[in-house]
Order: C-alpha cells, then structure tokens, then sequence
C-alpha cells in the first residue's frame, strides 16, 4: 500500500492438521512497496495465488519458528524461483527469522540440492536473537522481533509502518513475558488460539488467554489464528470476548484486513 497503511490476508488460519478449509499458518502482509509473509505453512503459497498474489512480488519472508506447519512451503518458494529458468527471479527478497534458520536451510540442501539454493544473491537472510528483542529497519517498515514460549527458535513479529501503524504476529507460543511488548496498542493482533478453553496444551493459548493478552497490551483488533479442528466446535471469539471487549475476528483463509 503506497499510503503507508497495512493490507493483510490470511493465507493460512490453520495448524497440521490437514484440512480444506484451513491451510498452514501464514498472512500476507502489504505495506509501501513490499509484501511479507509471515510463515508459510502448507498451502501458502496456492492461497497466495487464490488471493491474487504472486510469490515474485514477495519482498519478505519471516519463520517464527521451524515446526513444519509453519515453514513446509520455504522449500517449494526457492525452488518455485529458479523455474521456468528464462524466467528465474531476478530481484532479492530478505529472510527474517530466529537463530538457527540458516542451519535448517543447510539442511535442507544436504536433502534437495541445489534446488532448494536460490541463485547467488537472491536471498538474504538476517538472523534474529531468539533470546531478547531486536530491531530490525526496512524502508518500508520497521520490525520487532521477540523471543516467544514455544521451542528455543520461537520468535514473534512487530511490524510498524512510518506513521506508526502496528501488525503484531505470535506465531505459535505459550503466555510470556514478552507477549505483551509484542502486541502493545497493535492495530491488528494476530495471536495464536489453538484449542478451545478447558483444552489448553503447554506451548500454545487458548481464546481467553489470547483475549487476557489482547486486553493488557491495549491491542484495538484481536484476530485468532492457528485453530485446531476442536476450535470449530465452539464460539472462540465468545471465549476470548469474556477477557477483552475490543474487536474479534475468528480468522479463515482468505479473510482481509486493512489499517
């Protein structure tokens, strides 16, 4: 958006758990003359189509960790753009992730080849402490990076435009004491809500925690994500609305959001 404001789609609403309705996590996010995604999980990148979207014009990717729901679709990027090769992919795009994601990469070629290694100069990777926030500058954007509760690589993303618009992004966590930094006055708050209240598993928020987090940090929109297939049995914006009384969204693929 070249007004400076935040245009984002949910490409993934989803977890593991194969479904049709829900692919892997992953948003797109536009803003100036970039667009981002946050995870791609499996089926990003056939919902970044279904979109409107092209993986040509992605000018960021950011892991918030390395489980496979959230980065299975890195792999098939790379290698989506070598090919067809008179058409291979000529401008850069930056990778942001925790310590740790250039050795998952080097393992990845030790699997595929060259065919997971973009051409020379294409991808820059910048490696984030997963121990204590750090900033990172863009022209379009800054980026926050904040150490979550969920593996010893779990980062979750701040994304603030210019004239200070904030995108908060989890990824997969636990409550910690920098979830609240993270979402602090966000204008959209995507926050992980994996299982119903009364469900919770170590690692992960259910809808009142997400809506107790949304509450303290002041955030104006909480959007759930990430749902595992028994949030679909009941009403998660009910559950996280007895903790916050701001705005809820229960996110499906392909929903958009603007600030």
């Amino acid at each position: 958006m070249k007004n400076g404001g935040i245009r984002a789609t949910v490409l993934g609403s989803g977890t593991c758990v194969p479904r049709k309705r829900r692919a892997s996590s992953c948003v797109w996010v536009r803003t100036g003359e970039s667009q981002v995604l946050f995870d791609t999980g499996v089926g990003a990148m056939r919902r970044l189509v279904e979109a409107g979207g092209s993986i040509a014009d992605i000018t960021h990717l950011c892991y918030s960790h390395l489980h496979p729901d959230h980065t299975a679709e890195f792999a098939p990027f790379i290698f989506a753009t070598k090919y067809p090769p008179h058409r291979a992919r000529q401008n850069s795009f930056t990778v942001v992730a925790g310590r740790g994601f250039e050795e998952f990469h080097q393992a990845l070629e030790s699997a595929w080849g060259d065919w997971v290694m973009p051409h020379k100069g294409i991808m820059k990777l910048k490696e984030v402490s997963v121990r204590r926030p750090e900033r990172v500058e863009f022209p379009d954007f800054s980026l926050t990076t904040f150490p979550m509760e969920h593996t010893v690589q779990s980062v979750g993303f701040r994304l603030q435009t210019p004239d200070g618009r904030v995108l908060a992004y989890t990824g997969d966590t636990d409550e910690c004491e920098h979830l609240l930094e993270l979402a602090k006055d966000a204008d959209l708050f995507f926050c992980e809500c994996s299982t119903p209240d009364g469900l919770k598993t170590e690692g992960h928020l259910t809808p009142s925690l997400a809506g107790r987090a949304a509450a303290k940090a002041g955030a104006r929109h909480l959007i759930l994500y990430h749902l595992y297939p028994e949030c679909d049995q009941i009403d998660p914006a009910a559950q996280a609305a007895a903790a916050f009384d701001g705005r809820i969204t229960v996110a499906e693929d392909l929903m958009e959001f603007a600030v």
